[in-house]
């Protein structure tokens, strides 16, 4: 009897570890891991064995909401505490991105060939792209605020990554409901311009190609460092003007925004440096020509080409001593086949092509032989 009853207990036991086992192995927790991005703001990853948490803070500007994504490899296992959001399974195959500024991630990752689908795809500049969709690989999707639902639905992309303004967008709400992943990307909020470059890690934990992202945004990085290095050797600041008129107010970048840092880090003195804010300031011609009538480099002036169409548009430019010197530079001379600005595409990607330019532009003997990129001088 005693030798059943004990029996019966090792037994007992034996399949209550090996039960308990088997749910500490179904049911991993989450353990403690170092978020891999550096200078974003809005962007954490956190990698685990056989999967990866993507968190995007800041969505929108001020958002008070923030968006987990599971990024499950093939036979990773899931915690159950991690199942409540969203799952993808990568390498993703195939994708829809709704921003032109996603277009160059997808080319340095090499995965250029799995986008089947933009909004307005005529923005779109770079030539390798431009092919996909000249051939019919890129569908037309309507634009990001009204995307096209039935033909997304009937295209059954792997995942959307899009862009949200605010916490209200039916549209993106209905492909979820329809079954489609969709990922809100923030990378338009950042406003350090490694900060923007980084979310190349987004789309390389997306394709499992983390290590690939990382040694592209490592020479990027060091690439921009290496620049902002140089300018430590000049003294001089040039004064600078940027924007244009539009509807009798001219707007001018806030002084913490992304624009602004750049001309900050190619040492030059803007004008509205000490703003506060990340976007555009709206300032009457009266005190921007009382403030800037003198300065040295107009940067930006607008979709202008010439110096010409500028006058034609407003006789009142022709006042700046920019104007009159021929230093005004613009990005909207370099344009893709269809009309697309190249810098609105390549910018946030490159910041260190950025910075060279406006290096070459205020301090050409720190960069002898550099030709600009973005940037063109109006005649």
């Amino acid at each position: 009897m005693k030798l059943t009853r004990s029996y019966l207990f090792f037994t007992l036991l034996l399949l209550c570890f090996i039960q308990c086992k088997k749910e500490v192995h179904n049911n991993p927790k989450v353990k403690h891991s170092i978020n891999e991005i550096h200078y974003a703001k809005g962007l954490e990853i956190y990698k685990h064995q056989g999967f990866s948490i993507v968190k995007i803070t800041n969505p929108w500007p001020e958002s008070k909401e923030n968006f987990t994504y599971i990024l499950q490899e093939k036979n990773g296992i899931i915690p159950d505490s991690l199942k409540q959001f969203t799952v993808i399974q990568i390498p993703i195959k195939s994708i829809v991105v709704t921003s032109t500024t996603h277009i160059p991630t997808l080319e340095l990752l090499g995965v250029e060939n799995t986008l089947i689908g933009f909004p307005n795809t005529d923005y779109i500049s770079s030539e390798k792209t431009r092919k996909l969709i000249d051939t019919g690989k890129v569908r037309e999707v309507g634009t990001n605020e009204s995307l096209n639902t039935e033909v997304l639905i009937d295209m059954k992309p792997d995942v959307i990554v899009s862009f949200g303004l605010n916490n209200s967008n039916p549209t993106l709400d209905n492909l979820q409901k329809s079954g489609l992943k969709v990922l809100l990307n923030g990378d338009w909020t950042e406003q350090s311009p490694l900060g923007k470059a980084e979310w190349i890690k987004f789309f390389g934990a997306l394709y499992g190609l983390d290590s690939k992202a990382d040694a592209i945004f490592s020479e990027i990085e060091t690439s921009y460092n290496s620049t902002l290095a140089l300018t430590q050797k000049t003294t001089t600041k040039p004064t600078v003007l940027c924007g244009a008129m539009y509807e009798n107010q001219w707007y001018v970048p806030q002084g913490e925004s992304w624009a602004a840092l750049f001309l900050k880090d190619a040492q030059s003195d803007y004008l509205w440096t000490t703003t506060k804010g990340t976007g555009s300031l709206s300032v009457p011609f009266e005190t921007v020509l009382e403030k800037a009538q003198n300065a040295q480099f107009w940067i930006a002036p607008g979709n202008f080409s010439t110096l010409k169409q500028m006058s034609d548009n407003n006789t009142h430019y022709s006042q700046f001593a920019s104007f009159k010197n021929k230093k005004v530079y613009s990005y909207a001379v370099n344009k893709g086949a269809t009309g697309g600005i190249i810098y609105f595409e390549w910018a946030s990607t490159r910041p260190d092509w950025v910075l060279k330019d406006l290096i070459k532009i205020f301090h050409p003997e720190l960069l002898p032989d550099y030709k600009l990129f973005f940037f063109n001088k109006l005649e």
